[in-house]
């Protein structure tokens, strides 16, 4: 091959392989260095992981994780292994129990006293920066110099939540993230979203994950990530709901007694933390950062609601796989120590938390735009440029270093959907599947062993609106609601759903319909806009004829309701009348859920 043709084909053999190319238009970086580095272990080491045998710049397959991770449990007697449950297809959910005592039960677990870390990685199998952390950090507790860190603690580690996404594998995925080579991929083979599935729990692995929660009941519960987003000098960023939002205890002890400790480790090995925050406007850094109160379809939203400490962790993904995966390693060494310090106070927190239950829940918060916090923050500098080929204007990153002093921080703390937390909810039994979803949520209820006349509060729908296409699986609904006291006897059957509960505060967030993560929004009682008995125009007419005869009070209402001719159809005076008669059907727009306050 002449020379010219060659140097026309290196840059096209350049492009191929994506390795190389995101390096080609991914921003710059400088070049990293940690003492955490000293963890990564060599050849030399038969316990060597995977990972670190491609020398963190790779993630091996589901079928070579789970290799590795069974050799290291049949090493021990410290680690057992089991499977939570079968993906859609058909792979097991596998999850690995280390305890000093070797418990392989959860009766076992909790018999031994200690509290338990439960990590799970791969919810999104791209981000899979917590299955090669966890992997290195299990076998430095069992065949290394780490084996304290099971006196205090015990650890519950789901190495591939994600299993069917993690194996629709490529090095063509997520293009704004700097490895591993091969990137699983965000959603499951049913193209769900797990971290938009723990309110709905529409998702096979989902309900495995919720049903092993309530059985294991972790202490604390971490679910790792890579983030998107802006360019910054933090490698890892984590995140939970704040001391104002449904479990403020908790809340102040990750931020007092968590928070410092994780992040000074992490600043001795090279690496540095931030709150999970994101930028005000793309375009403009300096307009300042916004922290987010996570709803009940997050995960860190969800164990915020039901009082599970939960910290949703975040690793920067324009960072090199090896420093993020080191930086997971990190920090989870230190919460184990933490927690097996501090465990009393967390345990007393989540006590303090789940006796409070007021009379009005925040379902949902907006930005305090009055009322920023300001600190420094570590940037990276950038320009704006116009694109030479589509004219829009973009970011561009340039990798240096940049402090903005003091920037503003807009916290999601407002109340915007708040409502009366009802005693009791009544639901009916042909609702089996919300019932269903109840149940696996671990929401204690009781049947109605007989028919019950009841004073209640039914709801009525008001200017329903639909999503346009499917969110998630779902054409999600909201509405205003109008309320009425009611009596009606309930039948034999019927779910009553107490929210004097531990889990009181999610199955208000899951029951009351005008939340928007509840079993309405989500489009589970959609049926309630479904008409399917009519009436023809030729029986209306006489009808509604003697109705207004005999009715001297309804036909007042019906001149004052038609009295302009030009903006009264015929069709709306028919559907009045209809609607008045005992022939309406009584049950459309009405929420069946009733709640008795």
């Amino acid at each position: 091959m002449k020379p010219a043709n060659i140097r026309l084909l290196l840059p096209l053999l350049f492009l191929a392989n994506p390795l190389f190319a995101n390096e080609t238009i991914l921003p710059p970086i400088a070049d990293w260095h940690g003492k955490s580095e000293a963890l990564i272990h060599t050849n030399q080491d038969k316990w060597q992981t995977p990972a670190e045998q491609m020398a963190l710049m790779d993630s091996p397959n589901y079928a070579d994780s789970i290799k590795y991770a069974q050799q290291l449990v049949n090493s021990d007697e410290r680690l057992h292994m089991q499977s939570m449950g079968k993906s859609p297809q058909g792979r097991d959910i596998w999850f690995i129990i280390a305890s000093k005592e070797g418990a392989d039960s959860a009766k076992q677990l909790q018999a031994n006293k200690k509290p338990t870390l439960l990590i799970q990685a791969g919810i999104h199998s791209g981000e899979i920066d917590g299955k090669d952390a966890g992997f290195m950090l299990l076998r430095d507790i069992i065949h290394g110099d780490k084996a304290q860190l099971l006196e205090q603690v015990n650890v519950l580690f789901i190495p591939i939540f994600n299993v069917d996404g993690h194996e629709r594998r490529s090095p063509f995925n997520r293009v704004n993230q700097r490895g591993p080579h091969n990137m699983g991929w965000r959603t499951t083979a049913q193209n769900l979203n797990l971290n938009r599935d723990y309110a709905k729990a529409d998702a096979p692995e989902m309900q495995h994950l919720q049903r092993f929660i309530n059985t294991w009941q972790p202490d604390l519960y971490f679910d790792v990530h890579v983030t998107d987003g802006e360019d910054y000098q933090y490698d890892l960023t984590y995140g939970f709901n704040g001391d104002f939002a449904d479990s403020p205890a908790i809340s102040q002890w990750l931020s007092n007694t968590f928070s410092p400790a994780v992040d000074t480790a992490l600043a001795k090995q090279g690496h540095k933390a931030n709150p999970l925050v994101f930028g005000m406007d793309s375009m403009d850094f300096s307009k300042g950062i916004f922290g987010w109160t996570a709803g009940v379809r997050f995960s860190n939203g969800w164990g915020d609601i039901r009082h599970l400490p939960t910290v949703l962790v975040e690793n920067h993904s324009l960072k090199p796989y090896k420093q993020r995966v080191l930086a997971t390693y990190v920090f989870l060494e230190e919460a184990i120590n933490v927690l097996g310090e501090y465990h009393q106070q967390l345990s007393a927190a989540v006590l303090t938390d789940q006796k409070n239950l007021p009379e009005n829940l925040t379902l949902s918060w907006k930005l305090d735009m009055e009322n920023p916090s300001k600190a420094d923050f570590a940037g990276i500098d950038y320009s704006i440029e116009t694109d030479e080929i589509t004219e829009m204007e973009y970011v561009k990153w340039n990798g240096k270093a940049k402090t903005y002093p003091a920037l503003p921080t807009f916290w999601a703390k407002v109340p915007d959907i708040s409502v009366p937390v009802a005693k009791h909810y009544y639901i009916p039994p042909q609702h089996s599947e919300v019932i269903n979803r109840l149940n696996i949520q671990g929401i204690a209820f009781s049947k109605l062993e007989k028919s019950l006349t009841i004073k209640a509060s039914e709801l009525t729908a008001v200017d329903p609106e639909f999503s346009k296409t499917p969110f998630e699986g779902h054409m999600t609904a909201k509405a205003s609601f109008t309320a009425q006291i009611i009596t009606k006897t309930l039948p034999k059957g019927t779910v009553r759903v107490s929210s004097s509960q531990p889990l009181g505060r999610l199955a208000v967030a899951l029951l009351d319909p005008r939340g928007p993560d509840s079993y309405f929004s989500w489009g589970f009682f959609n049926q309630i806009f479904q008409r399917t008995e009519y009436i023809e125009s030729y029986v209306m007419a006489p009808l509604g004829k003697q109705m207004l005869e005999n009715d001297p009070q309804l036909a007042e209402e019906f001149r004052k309701a038609f009295k302009d001719p030009k903006t009264s159809s015929k069709r709306a005076k028919m559907q009045w009348l209809y609607e008045r008669s005992g022939f309406h059907d009584n049950e459309y727009l009405k929420y069946p859920v009733l709640l008795q306050y």
